[in-house]
């Protein structure tokens, strides 16, 4: 069987050369393979410009080596030529940079286009900084503190990074998976008119092969094959070794069924140009057989060993071949070892034909073979992944290089003042140097939201609070899209979607509508649709918000992103939230239902630490309201707080018990609301304790205040509606003391003031309690801290809620200790 992978005829603006059809033919399986050895041999180099591009792969070949130099060359001074205070490991990894640097040479000088977004492979993070030093756009200083305070960042990074950073990379697969995200959401820009980028682009991710065993992947190709994912490419430096192992010699063709049926056209470079020329010679089919039942650790071993090794093994095993014998003996020790390495992942022709071959939109899998330490005197080594050169070993590579000594930091050091010209040349037209970043968004603001004071859950609020939205015609409505996996009608987002409708590229028909089934959820898909439906995958979500909550940086058009999900399963895509953090992806997370109040789904589905978790997150604003005017508030502000230039993301903690609503006779909770806390129940000056409760526990302060205010002159209580925003203003006004910067006292501070100072404070919060226990460091007051600290079970909250100590009795005993504790002491 033939697989139809055509290759462009005539020109090929990315490429710059001509490129002959080909059919593909998979010598295999017969199935939507494409193996290099079926790739032309040479493309025919088209001239660039004048002298300077006469010899196209030449300069390639002198652009790989001097990224694998630069790259190799930054590890080796940040380890061994700068100072090291603390006697810490700097680390960084050469071996890992040089299996790549011809990919990304061949990448970035000839295939990217400027529209084309790219995720760089955590450990190459050296390789990207050496291409724009070489462009240019990144410093000496720089590259002298890699991995060092204020210097290039040890894995590329949107935000801590001085060069441009298309995606940030660092934990394993997640930069991989966001970029099919990505292409969805230019899609999804492009569907609205919102696109400000010129054309669309492909959405890349340069990844190494050990990301093929993290889960995310694989979540993502199922989500992306729903989607009917475009544009994008996954470029894997296959070099089959990780840091402890090689990989397993039986995943060769698992990922490309895997990738297939999801849709994606998968090429194999496995020979190089080099290879594919011995094959064609007398005993040629003999030792493409023998590279291809070669294992893959045996193969590292001999690649480590060299050219006596291969001579050796190959004669032993080939020894009554007597063609194929004779055409090993035909080269020296040095020449077998170079052919025997000639992987596709090094050889540019064969790299730039499979790019080419996939000049569409389907999205593509490239399996680049390649070495580990290519180039370098660790190549094949087991232990490679972390290793370093040796002073002796870099002083070597630096002399095969002809690189004078002093001059190891010069851009083009040792290629002489032709090649030097004409690869400047080359970069200069590169996709790195003419591109923009696009417009800048303006922000729209929020409408004031209001909210009827009806019994009623902050869930529920928040579902009218869109639908009323959706119904306004307000232009911030048209700027949100919401995503959610699989729980759009159980978070009540499904009046938002009966207005706005499901994103489809095409449109698609309700068929249970078209067949009258009665139903409330009208749900017709079209491309006009703002609400992403996910599976059930909580990865993918946070994923989802983080490339909708990049749109304005990376395409020019801004949305506002708003993801529903369970809170207890908010766990299960940490990583990925995390991720979206960190490289300040702005997005609204509503995470209902919340906490043991969920009572009759039970344990599995009650929240415990989540705000604790939301707590220790940067860039992500954590709020727990009570009241629907609470949330009203709240909701503006994060309308408004994604969109500010030094904004970021928000949480929202939702409960579906429904509760009764103050009456306001002012507008001052509104303030407090926004700043973390205000007082419900003012206390008398001097007052001898509190109770702060925050969320769906409310009901039962309000109760126990009731009765326990007689008791407890002065009494307050006080709704903390933002344990986080309470604590980070704590913690700023102490440092800025600290710094003797001068600060006004915190708002929490201010708002225990009146408190006596022995006065005791009793925390209720359906969650950790130790999200509001530290309190009592606050002005020194006794805390008693209620909250949830076992796993759940299925219960009515009444029952639920004298297991766990979140009653009005546990509260009267959280004060009846402090009272006898302080009589002990009065008495003592």
């Amino acid at each position: 069987m033939q697989c139809a992978i055509p290759i462009v005829r005539g020109d090929s603006a990315s490429l710059g050369f001509n490129l002959p059809e080909v059919t593909c033919t998979d010598r295999y399986f017969g199935s939507m393979t494409c193996y290099s050895r079926d790739l032309p041999d040479r493309p025919d180099p088209r001239p660039l410009e004048a002298a300077e591009t006469g010899q196209l792969f030449e300069l390639l070949e002198a652009l790989d080596a001097r990224l694998r130099w630069l790259s190799s060359w930054t590890i080796h001074h940040a380890n061994f030529l700068r100072g090291n205070d603390d006697g810490i490991k700097v680390g960084g990894h050469q071996a890992s940079c040089a299996s790549m640097s011809t990919l990304m040479a061949v990448l970035y000088a000839c295939a990217l286009r400027p529209e084309d977004k790219v995720a760089v492979k955590p450990h190459a993070a050296p390789l990207l900084h050496a291409l724009h030093y070489l462009l240019g756009q990144q410093s000496l200083d720089q590259l002298k503190r890699f991995r060092d305070l204020g210097g290039a960042q040890s894995y590329p990074s949107r935000t801590k990074d001085c060069i441009p950073v298309d995606f940030s990379t660092g934990s394993v697969g997640l930069g991989v998976a966001i970029t099919a995200f990505a292409s969805l959401v230019q899609d999804y820009l492009l569907a609205h008119g919102r696109f400000a980028n010129g054309s669309p682009g492909r959405m890349i991710a340069l990844m190494g092969d050990a990301e093929l065993d993290e889960g995310n992947i694989y979540e993502c190709l199922i989500e992306g094959y729903k989607h009917e994912l475009r544009n994008c490419w996954w470029i894997v430096d296959y070099n089959r070794q990780s840091l402890d192992a090689t990989t397993a010699d039986r995943m060769f063709r698992r990922f490309d069924d895997i990738f297939e049926t999801c849709g994606w056209r998968v090429i194999t470079l496995k020979h190089g140009k080099r290879q594919r020329e011995l094959f064609q010679r007398p005993g040629g089919d003999a030792l493409a057989d023998w590279i291809d039942r070669c294992p893959n650790a045996d193969f590292a071993a001999l690649t480590y060993r060299g050219g006596a090794a291969w001579r050796e093994r190959l004669t032993a095993d080939l020894g009554d071949n007597r063609l194929a014998l004779d055409l090993v003996h035909s080269f020296d020790d040095d020449g077998l070892a170079a052919v025997m390495t000639n992987l596709g992942g090094h050889c540019p022709e064969t790299i730039a034909a499979a790019f080419a071959a996939a000049d569409d939109e389907r999205p593509t899998l490239f399996i680049a073979y390649t070495i580990k330490g290519h180039g370098l005197p660790l190549a094949g080594h087991k232990d490679n992944h972390a290793g370093l050169m040796t002073r002796a070993q870099i002083d070597a590579l630096r002399q095969s290089m002809h690189i004078a000594e002093g001059e190891e930091w010069a851009p083009f050091a040792g290629l002489g003042d032709n090649v030097a010209g004409a690869l400047r040349g080359l970069l200069e037209r590169s996709a790195l140097a003419v591109r923009r970043d696009p417009p800048h968004c303006e922000p729209v603001v929020a409408p004031t939201l209001r909210v009827t004071h009806d019994t009623q859950s902050t869930q529920v609020v928040f579902g009218k609070l869109l639908n009323d939205l959706a119904r306004s015609g307000h232009p911030i409505a048209d700027r949100i899209v919401t995503t959610s996996p699989d729980v759009t009608v159980s978070t009540n987002l499904g009046p938002w979607v009966n207005q706005r409708g499901l994103f489809r590229r095409e449109a698609a028909n309700d068929v249970f509508r078209l067949h009258q089934v009665p139903s409330p959820q009208k749900w017709g898909a079209n491309p006009a649709g703002q609400h992403l439906e996910l599976g059930i995958a909580e990865n993918n979500l946070f994923l989802m918000l983080t490339a909708l909550g990049l749109s304005a940086p990376l395409f020019g058009g801004r949305l506002i992103p708003i993801g529903t999900v369970y809170d207890p399963f908010i766990a299960r895509g940490l990583d990925a939230l995390n991720y979206g953090c960190y490289q300040d992806a702005r997005f609204i997370l509503v995470a209902t239902p919340s906490g043991l109040t969920l009572g009759r789904e039970g344990g599995a589905h009650q929240s415990i630490n989540t705000p604790l978790i939301a707590m220790g997150q940067p860039g992500l604003t954590m709020f727990e309201p009570a009241f629907a005017d609470e949330l009203a508030a709240i909701f503006e502000w994060s309308l408004n707080h994604v969109q500010a230039d030094e904004g970021g993301s928000v949480y929202l903690r939702l409960t579906t018990r429904s509760l009764q609503q103050p009456q306001r006779t002012d507008e001052s909770w509104r303030e407090g609301t926004l700043a973390g806390a205000y007082w419900l129940r003012a206390p008398g000056d001097g007052a001898d304790g509190a109770i702060v409760a925050m969320g769906a526990m409310l009901p039962e302060a309000i109760a126990a205040w009731s009765e326990l205010v007689d008791d407890i002159p002065g009494l307050g209580l006080l709704v903390a509606t933002s344990p986080q925003r309470l604590h980070q203003g704590w913690t700023s006004a102490r440092s800025a003391r600290w710094r003797g910067a001068g600060a006004d006292a915190s708002h929490i501070d201010r708002l225990l003031a009146p408190l006596s100072d022995r006065a005791c404070l009793v925390t209720l919060c359906d969650g950790a309690p130790a999200a509001l226990s530290w309190l009592g460091s606050v002005r020194g007051h006794r805390v008693t801290p209620l909250g949830v600290e076992s796993f759940g079970q299925t219960g009515s909250l009444e029952d639920l809620y004298r297991i766990h100590g979140l009653d009005r009795d546990a509260i009267f005993d959280g004060f009846a200790e402090h009272y006898i504790l302080k009589a002990n002491r009065d008495a003592g």
